[in-house]
């Protein structure tokens, strides 16, 4: 038996997830309006071992204040990352999976009513700016559209 057993290494493909890394300030406004109404911050870092990143968040969304945790993993049967988000408005885990391709984006949330998805690409500054849509035959008063951007304030 060896005396030191290999240890399981993170998937290459999370390093895709290096750019978030870092404390970020947030501003966007809903659809329809020029209004800076949504605001906030938020913070990306790994967790020890390197198979999780962490994410929290706290936004002003329209005078409602959300807090969140979000935790973000690698699934390789869909090269996707699948995450679960703990907050101040839900009683329940949400489930979203997050799908970042080069300069692009896309977290997508199917739960109950939430049924949304954020589009979003980085600009070559390190900004990013994107928006919430309500999928197909969603809600919008449940799932409601706006844009967000994005400037990191520190690297963690």
């Amino acid at each position: 038996m060896s005396e030191n057993p290999e240890l399981p290494q993170p998937a290459p493909a999370l390093k895709r997830l290096d750019r978030l890394v870092g404390r970020w300030s947030m501003q966007g406004h809903l659809i329809g309006t020029d209004e800076t109404n949504v605001t906030g911050e938020t913070s990306f870092q790994w967790l020890p071992g390197g198979f999780f990143l962490e994410q929290r968040a706290r936004i002003d969304f329209v005078g409602l204040r959300i807090d969140a945790l979000e935790l973000i993993g690698y699934d390789p049967e869909t090269d996707t990352f699948p995450s679960t988000v703990y907050s101040n408005f839900s009683a329940d885990p949400l489930p979203y999976k997050w799908d970042v391709q080069g300069d692009t984006v896309t977290i997508t949330v199917t739960y109950g009513q939430l049924d949304a998805t954020f589009t979003g690409t980085w600009r070559e500054d390190g900004t990013f700016s994107g928006g919430w849509r309500p999928n197909s035959g969603a809600d919008e008063t449940v799932n409601v559209p706006y844009d967000i951007g994005g400037r990191r304030v520190e690297n963690l």
